[in-house]
C-alpha cells in the first residue's frame, strides 16, 4: 500500500496486526511500532519475519522511507537526514497515528536519533539497535581487522574511504558475511531494489561529518538503545556513545554477547525478550538507573 504524505510524494507501508483488539466487552487499541530499516538504500524487507513475535504486543508498520524500496525515489537532493526523520511525523499524521514506538536499525537507526532531535514529544518510546551516531572509520577497521584480517580491514577502508559501485561489490562479498556471528539468509531479493545512487549519495555528502549525538541531549521519552558485540560495522562503542549523550533518566543500554549486527539475528531469544520487556511497560512505570 502506499499513502502520500506530501504533494507528490507517496510513501509504501506494510501493516501486521491489529490495532483495536476486542478484549472482553472493550476493544483494547495497542500502540503502533514504526520501523525504520537499515541501509541505505535498502527496504523494509530485512524486518521480516525476525519481528513477527511482537505482534501481540503491537501493530507493525513496515515502510520503506523516502527514495527506498517500493516508496517514491524524489529527487536526490530529498535524501537527507531531515527529509527522513520528519517524514517519520507527516507519516504518522497521514494515517493518523498517535505517539508511535519508533524503532531504527543500522541507518534507519540514524535517522532515528535525528527524528528524536527534531521532535522530541512526538514519539512514546524510541528504540535504536545497532546503529552508530558518526561514521566513526577507526573503531569499524579495527573490528573488520578484528573479525575478518587484514584483507577485511583493507577492502572495509577502501570502500569507506571511497563508495564506488566498484568498491561496493568487493566490500559486500568481503565484509557483508562478517556483519554477524550466525549464517543469515540470501538477501537478493531485496538487493533487487538496492538503490546504490542513493547510497552514493549519503555516503559521500551527509555522512562524513554527520555527528548526531548532541542532538540526542533532547530526548525526553524512553530510549532503548541495543547493540551486539561482535558488529563491525556499528561497533558497540558506538552505542555506548548514544546512551552516554542520551538523558541518564530516558535511556536503558545493553550490550548482547555473540551478536552482530541487528542483534535479533544471532541472538532472538535474548533479543526479544529485552525488546517485548521495553514495549510492555507502561510509560509510568519505565525507570532508569
Amino acid at each position: 500500500m502506499k499513502v502520500e504524505i506530501e504533494p507528490g510524494l507517496r510513501l509504501y507501508f506494510d501493516v501486521e496486526g491489529m490495532g483495536l483488539v476486542p478484549d472482553g466487552n472493550i476493544v483494547r487499541e495497542k500502540p503502533t511500532l514504526v520501523l525504520l530499516h537499515g541501509g541505505p538504500g535498502m527496504d523494509h524487507q530485512g524486518w521480516k519475519p525476525h519481528v513477527s513475535p511482537l505482534v501481540d504486543l503491537v501493530q507493525i508498520l513496515y515502510i520503506d522511507q523516502r527514495g527506498h524500496g517500493r516508496s517514491d525515489r524524489r529527487p536526490a537532493a530529498e535524501w537527507t537526514l531531515d527529509c527522513w526523520a520528519d517524514d517519520v511525523v507527516r507519516l504518522c499524521d497521514a494515517l493518523g497515528i498517535v505517539r508511535p514506538i519508533v524503532w531504527g536499525q543500522s541507518f534507519g537507526g540514524m535517522v532515528a536519533q535525528h527524528y528524536l532531535a527534531r521532535h522530541p514529544s512526538h514519539p512514546a518510546k524510541v528504540i535504536l539497535t545497532s546503529c552508530s551516531p558518526h561514521l566513526g572509520l577507526a573503531r569499524k577497521l579495527a573490528v573488520f581487522e578484528r573479525l575478518g584480517g587484514q584483507q577485511a580491514r583493507r577492502v572495509a577502508e577502501t570502500y569507506w574511504l571511497d563508495p564506488s559501485t566498484d568498491h561496493l561489490q568487493a566490500y559486500l562479498q568481503v565484509c557483508m558475511p562478517l556483519y554477524n556471528t550466525t549464517p543469515q539468509p540470501n538477501t537478493a531479493s531485496s538487493l533487487a531494489r538496492f538503490n546504490t545512487e542513493l547510497l552514493d549519495t549519503w555516503n559521500r555528502t551527509e555522512l562524513p561529518g554527520l555527528n548526531l549525538l548532541p542532538g540526542l541531549a533532547r530526548a525526553t521519552c524512553p530510549v532503548l538503545v541495543l547493540g551486539g558485540e561482535e558488529d563491525p560495522v556499528t561497533p558497540i562503542e558506538d552505542q555506548r556513545d548514544i546512551a552516554r549523550a542520551l538523558p541518564a533518566g530516558c535511556v536503558e543500554f545493553h550490550a548482547v554477547s555473540g551478536a552482530g549486527h541487528g542483534i535479533w539475528r544471532d541472538r532472538p531469544e535474548p533479543a526479544m525478550a529485552l525488546l517485548r520487556r521495553f514495549i510492555s511497560t507502561p510509560l509510568q512505570d519505565q525507570v532508569f538507573s
